[in-house]
């Protein structure tokens, strides 16, 4: 007799949300030190209308911030936010059993958070892009120099939207990352969407170990959606 098991349950996004975070739920699932960021140049990948390179910015941080969407008018990327972000806030209450209520007590607290953050980035935007702040770029491939900061993060893509990218994406992207920083590149999280860990993961690092990167995955102290407790901290 055959017994047929339900799929475990997953967001469904079929692209790359753009949905953004504030600099204080970064330095929780980054584990930063809010107080070490000045004068450090840190690139934020895939930022979408994260908050974060405008409040680290003000802290006296070089932080630049890139993502495919900059480039379009203050207005287009307001619309795609609310689109996103109405989407995405469908899914979580669609998928409670996903969350966490931990670091957010609360749905609404949540959505209170990350539209606080792209308000604040929508802000900044403007006068941002004239300025170099928001890059229009995607991975794999990043317009910046070798080396060019002393930290690079990318939160809440890779591995997250593994269906969208397949394994290729994931090393090609780990190395690019790797290219610009001198320093170290954290990911996060190490889960998908259905709060699942990345399958290849030990397989992505024994490639990026041949290739003299050591990627470690370390306990952070954040959780909102399952499985988002850890991140990927990639070394020379």
């Amino acid at each position: 007799m055959n017994t047929l098991l339900s799929s475990p349950p997953e967001l469904q996004l079929p692209s790359v949300a753009f949905f953004g975070r504030t600099l204080d739920e970064y330095a929780r699932f980054f584990s930063l030190d809010r107080s070490r960021l000045a004068g450090r140049r840190v690139l934020d990948v895939a930022a979408g209308p994260s908050s974060f390179t405008a409040e680290a910015s003000a802290l006296g941080a070089e932080a630049v911030a890139a993502d495919p969407l900059y480039g379009c008018p203050a207005a287009s990327l307001a619309a795609y936010v609310e689109l996103d972000y109405r989407r995405m806030l469908e899914q979580m209450r669609r998928h409670p059993g996903l969350l966490r209520f931990g670091y957010f007590p609360s749905i609404e607290a949540a959505e209170a958070s990350r539209r606080a953050a792209a308000a604040r980035f929508l802000a900044d935007y403007e006068a941002g892009f004239a300025q170099g702040r928001y890059v229009g770029a995607r991975l794999p491939r990043l317009p910046f120099a070798d080396g060019a900061f002393d930290l690079v993060l990318c939160a809440h893509l890779l591995f997250t939207y593994a269906r969208l990218f397949d394994y290729a994406f994931h090393l090609a992207a780990c190395l690019e990352l790797m290219r610009v920083g001198r320093g170290e590149a954290r990911l996060h999280p190490l889960s998908g969407l259905d709060g699942r860990t990345y399958p290849e993961l030990p397989r992505l690092q024994e490639d990026l170990r041949a290739a003299g990167i050591e990627a470690q995955a370390v306990a952070v102290d954040y959780e909102f959606f399952a499985g988002t407790g850890r991140m990927l901290v990639l070394r020379r």
